[in-house]
């Protein structure tokens, strides 16, 4: 499963914060730092790490990205849904 998720040609971080703390921004700054394209996602913020914030439904061509998700349980399981229908395939 590992394997098939690093395949990924892109990754979207629900989750990402401001905060460099905070592992959803050290998720973010991990990918971008192997020079991986990374999307931070959050319902909030409009930008983490100098990178422009977008939702879900903006990521392009789902099936060929990853999803890292970095939030509290219970909004894991919704974004698990909504990414689910969106055509999300690869999560983390």
């Amino acid at each position: 499963m590992t394997e098939m998720f690093f395949r990924c040609s892109r990754f979207a971080v629900v989750g990402a914060s401001k905060d460099r703390a905070k592992y959803g921004n050290k998720v973010l700054r991990s990918l971008v730092d192997h020079g991986l394209e990374a999307f931070p996602v959050h319902p909030k913020e409009k930008e983490v790490e100098g990178i422009d914030v977008i939702q879900l439904e903006d990521v392009p061509d789902p099936k060929s990205c990853g999803i890292s998700i970095v939030t509290p349980p219970v909004v894991t399981l919704a974004t698990i849904q909504k990414a689910s229908g969106l055509g999300f395939e690869n999560f983390w």
